[in-house]
């Protein structure tokens, strides 16, 4: 007689819950993290998740690994729905040989890559590993190598997303550096290339795995984390929010709300936030709340490079991407990393048809023998180069300086402006008036270049000069820019994105 072999739905639930780590959930709870099932389960809509390769096992023969094999292999994969939206989403389960990755694992991460590329979905990665699986050796770095062909395959046609939610160590972390998004947890995400251990031994330094790749070096030093959560449920809740200003795929738009809530005493609160001198800082944030719809900035990398200013946000309901100068910081000027940073967010914005907004207030790159010898031109020519290639909307706001190349690199007309706007006490030269003259006039009396200075300021130091000449489209008084951005992004929203686009790779910058 057959054995019958039949087992009831609960019974199958129960094993896949155990084969995926759940009985280990309380020594992942005392570390602050959550499960790999907890995660998907918070992030995506209940019912919804369809597992891919569910029953998969290592194949490793080696260090008696025959006898330590589960189900699922450390790596959960599938599909489902964010709030209505098809994503497809990948947990490492750090329960599970602490998450590494194995040619087998490596295959399931893989295949769901690429199920959302044949899908043109986003797709998520919850990243909790300790790195390649040491006993399977050149095997599991050919799985790494797929997971990063992959990556750069998909690149640019859909939005990808790396939540680091424990550590990514090793070659595993140059995983999420070709991804769109890079996301980390306080107090429990790491992410380096090599580990304590192995900088002691190879360079006698003595580092923690904090120092080495903890949230705050990613967030104001390396500038790989583009948000740092408190917790895994933050986390999971910013990644649900991140998507509302992603479209599918490159060939759609960004969906717009139609409710946007705006405080109309922030409209006139705009007019008295720039202060006439052009040597007195401001705060550039408090113009981006005064334009955007309530509650909806999100900045990107706000604690690296923050000269400069990126950020996703809305405007009557439209999703932008917004780049500004800072002028509380180094007078806003373009550094390497401001440069690094603006182009690379640049770039995604452009591949996701996200309109680009940009505030300028920037008196030049910044000055120095570090930056040069850094190579500030060939890093200033990132921002010249993303540009020039975005085909993206592009409105330009001069807000108050915008001198030499530092104000071609923030999206001049000659860059591909579809629209530059000017407010009133703009002023766009070559460079200050003081620096313009004392180059000009080098050796005339302080009286007689007082003179040429008032001069020069007339001639030039006026958005109305720019204007005659074509270089500004229109000067208008600060309270109705969100006004004249509106309108245009309403215009904008009517179009269909170009049934000829192609993708472009989006390199990390």
């Amino acid at each position: 007689m057959g054995t019958n072999l039949k087992i009831s739905d609960q019974e199958l639930k129960s094993r896949l819950e155990n084969v995926h780590g759940e009985n280990r959930k309380e020594k992942q709870h005392n570390a602050g993290k959550l499960t790999a099932w907890e995660r998907i389960h918070l992030l995506v809509d209940e019912g919804t998740f369809v597992e891919t390769n569910a029953f998969i096992e290592h194949r490793c023969t080696y260090f008696s690994m025959q006898n330590k094999k589960q189900e699922g292999d450390g790596v959960i994969t599938g599909y489902g729905k964010v709030d209505g939206r098809t994503v497809c989403v990948y947990a490492q389960d750090f329960t599970v040989f602490g998450g590494s990755i194995s040619k087998m694992n490596a295959k399931k991460i893989a295949d769901i890559q690429n199920k959302a590329l044949q899908m043109k979905v986003p797709i998520i990665g919850l990243f909790d590993s300790g790195g390649a699986r040491v006993q399977e050796g050149i095997q599991s770095l050919s799985g790494h190598g797929n997971i990063f062909f992959n990556n750069v395959k998909t690149s640019g046609i859909i939005p990808q997303i790396s939540a680091i939610m424990g550590p990514c160590a090793g070659g595993a972390s140059y995983s999420p550096a070709l991804t769109d998004f890079i996301l980390m947890v306080e107090g429990t995400s790491n992410m380096f290339i090599t580990g304590p251990r192995v900088v002691k031994e190879a360079i006698g330094q003595v580092v923690s795995m904090d120092e080495l790749g903890g949230t705050e070096t990613h967030s104001m030093m390396s500038g790989m984390a583009d948000y740092v959560a408190s917790d895994d449920k933050m986390c999971i809740a910013y990644i649900k929010k991140l998507l509302t200003y992603l479209p599918d795929n490159y060939k759609k738009r960004p969906s717009s709300h139609k409710l946007a809530p705006f405080n109309m005493i922030k409209n006139e609160k705009i007019n008295d936030i720039v202060p006439f001198s052009n040597r007195q800082a401001f705060d550039t944030m408090e113009v981006i709340k005064c334009l955007t719809d309530e509650g909806s900035i999100m900045e990107m990398k706000a604690k690296y490079a923050p000269n400069i200013i990126t950020t996703l946000a809305r405007i009557g309901g439209h999703p932008v991407g917004i780049v500004a100068n800072q002028s509380s910081q180094k007078a806003g000027c373009i550094d390497i990393d401001a440069a690094d940073k603006a182009a690379g967010f640049i770039r995604i914005c452009d591949s996701f048809n996200i309109p680009l907004i940009n505030l300028v207030d920037v008196s030049g790159f910044y000055p120095g023998m570090e930056q040069e010898q850094r190579g500030i031109i060939r890093h200033g020519a990132k921002m010249l180069f993303a540009y020039s290639e975005a085909e993206v909307l592009k409105i330009t706001v001069i807000l108050r300086k915008a001198y030499g190349g530092s104000y071609l690199a923030m999206c001049s007309k000659e860059l591909g402006a579809d629209m530059v706007f000017a407010w009133p006490n703009a002023e766009i030269a070559v460079m200050s008036a003081e620096a313009a003259i004392d180059v000009l006039y080098r050796d005339a009396s302080e009286e007689s270049k007082e003179k040429y200075r008032e001069e020069y300021k007339k001639q030039f130091m006026t958005p109305f000069e720019a204007a005659h000449n074509g270089y500004v489209d229109e000067v208008i008084i600060p309270s109705d820019t969100r006004k004249k951005i509106i309108n245009i992004l309403s215009l904008y929203q009517d179009q269909e994105v170009c049934a000829d686009k192609l993708p472009h790779k989006n390199i990390p910058m």
